[in-house]
């Protein structure tokens, strides 16, 4: 069989346009939106330079700096003294900006699929339901 007979009835490529190397292997196409039957391809995070949405340092070094002024925040609302059901309030709301930020950047969740994020919120709100529950037990609510 010659080269020219080869390469129209070679059945890995449907356009006809793959040729032989002069070890008889076929080569691959020269469109380039073809791939041969055995041609690996990058998967499209790996293939560019930059990886997704993710932040840089920059970012990081923000959200840090945040963290480290609302953790100066509530320093100095202990300090303060006021009143016991106000301070513990601010407390909270401090804690939760703090833990979501922290789930959001270091975790990674911002970037993660909405499922991964609900799952992770699922968890989160049964552990706090649990919590409080036992708390309810103990009669850490009634005064």
């Amino acid at each position: 069989m010659t080269e020219a007979e080869a390469t129209t009835t070679s059945g890995n490529d449907p356009g006809g346009t793959a040729s032989l190397s002069p070890s008889g292997a076929a080569a691959p196409s020269e469109t380039p939106g073809e791939r041969g039957p055995h041609e690996v391809q990058a998967a499209p995070h790996l293939a560019s330079a930059q990886h997704g949405p993710h932040p840089n340092d920059a970012q990081y070094i923000r959200i840090a700096i945040i963290l480290a002024v609302v953790t100066a925040a509530e320093v100095t609302l202990y300090y303060l003294k006021l009143q016991r059901t106000a301070s513990n309030s601010l407390l909270l709301v401090f804690a939760a900006v703090k833990g979501t930020l922290v789930a959001l950047y270091f975790m990674h969740l911002r970037f993660d699929s909405r499922v991964l994020r609900r799952l992770f919120l699922a968890g989160f709100i049964l552990a706090v339901s649990v919590y409080l529950a036992y708390l309810t037990t103990l009669g850490v609510f009634l005064k």
